[in-house]
């Protein structure tokens, strides 16, 4: 073959590979621009009530009517009225107390009980399990009266320690099986180290096992706060005085018969949803370094 017709077939792939990257550049990019309408079509799904509700709180139009997507001469007059007609502040304070108690208590009570189903072999435990995952298939309706009944004989009723109390057995059979996962994937050969150091059950726990499982701790933490904080049902049943009601309860006053306080309702739906997000902000950074600390402690 001569030369020139060398020249001329290599020029004529170099032509092919060109047109090829070109095509790969084009179904790269086609790619991309569609991951990219993917992505912002599911965050203005998910984002956009948000941005309805805070345009609405910090609008001035207080009918029954929706509000628009641009707030008309932003206002705290909704907050305001929220917190201080509304005694909304007072709400988000009980809620708070009654948060606090059911965080504690089923953090707690999960994690012993999680370790005693994980690490210690004893009878009727797969029973124990069972019985624990059949209680969370029990409908919160069919125990609003076995609940109210038994806070009514314990003189727990219109208090927050009561309600407390019904709201960490509610978490309880879900963080039960939560922890255990954690508390199970744990290697004994960690804890049976710890011992040969000559470190006791106690330390052993608290230096070894406890940072493995802080990540469950938070997860539990997180679902028994949310539980805590947005149910009704239970809370409307055994809370009958007005200044004991929490935000759940206290929202409800904002729906007329007739007519509904928009302003008023969104000002009190973002009250409501901005604990639960400084909380989670808080906990969070534990969620991440709970899942290397206990490699290196103890």
């Amino acid at each position: 073959m001569s030369a020139p017709a060398d020249t001329a077939a290599a020029a004529d792939w170099e032509s092919r590979v060109r047109r090829a990257r070109r095509r790969g550049g084009a179904v790269r990019l086609t790619r991309l621009a569609g991951r990219a309408a993917g992505v912002t079509a599911i965050l203005l799904f998910t984002l956009f009530p948000v941005y309805f509700m805070l345009t609405s709180a910090f609008s001035d139009r207080m009918t029954s009517t929706v509000g628009t997507l641009l707030p008309s001469q932003p206002t705290l007059d909704n907050f305001v009225h929220v917190l201080t007609e509304g005694d909304f502040g007072t709400y988000m304070l009980n809620s708070l107390a009654v948060a606090c108690i059911t965080v504690a208590g089923a953090c707690v009570l999960s994690l012993l009980a999680a370790v005693a189903v994980a690490r210690f072999r004893f009878r009727f435990r797969t029973s124990v399990l069972m019985l624990i995952l059949i209680v969370q298939m029990v409908p919160l309706e069919a125990l609003v009266i076995p609940l109210f009944l038994q806070v009514r004989d314990l003189q727990l009723l219109n208090t927050v320690l009561g309600l407390g109390i019904v709201y960490i057995a509610l978490s309880l059979p879900l963080a039960v099986w939560m922890m255990r996962g954690f508390v199970a994937a744990v290697p004994k050969e960690v804890e049976e180290a710890a011992y040969i150091d000559g470190a006791s059950w106690p330390v052993m726990f608290w230096k070894v096992l406890f940072p493995l499982v802080a990540p469950g701790l938070v997860a539990t933490a997180i679902f028994s706060f949310i539980i805590a904080w947005n149910e009704f049902v239970l809370a409307l049943t055994f809370m009958q005085q007005s200044d004991k009601y929490t935000v759940a309860v206290g929202l409800r006053q904002f729906f007329g018969e007739y007519a509904n306080e928009w302003g008023h309702v969104m000002a009190a739906s973002t009250l409501i949803t901005l604990p639960v997000m400084v909380f989670f902000v808080i906990v969070q950074r534990w969620l991440a370094s709970g899942l290397v600390q206990g490699a290196v402690k103890g």
